[in-house]
């Protein structure tokens, strides 16, 4: 078993239940793990036979683009879509933060963590 790992995937969207966040937008950070059996690409160096990161890049970003009111929801939605498009992942955890958040403070980020496996 290895791990995969994307640091610091960085976008902008407009998910949040503020009628500005839907408007104006926020600024984004989503760090993902997947957990897969990596024995055989470490031998063969060969990119068919192991997690693509470019396809787990653009799963993230393309559930990023798409509106949620709450991180949860567009954070299962990208776990939900790396299980149903990546059978060699055994077990996935994702954090998505949204940087600066119009909470009232002086705050740097809030972040949803959420994991899940293969059944």
């Amino acid at each position: 078993m290895g791990k995969i790992r994307l640091k610091n995937i960085r976008v902008h969207s407009n998910h949040g239940c503020l009628k500005e966040e839907m408007l104006i937008g926020s600024d984004y950070r989503v760090d993902l793990e997947i957990c897969a059996n990596l024995s055989l690409p470490s031998k063969s160096d060969k990119l068919s036979e192991t997690v693509d990161y470019v396809h787990l890049n653009n799963i993230v970003k393309e559930e990023m683009a798409v509106r949620s009111n709450l991180l949860e929801h567009v954070a299962k939605r990208i776990l939900d879509r790396i299980f149903k498009e990546l059978p060699e992942v055994k077990k996935s955890e994702i954090e998505v933060a949204k940087i600066n958040p119009p909470i009232g403070g002086d705050v740097q980020s809030v972040a949803v963590v959420l994991s899940a496996e293969r059944p």
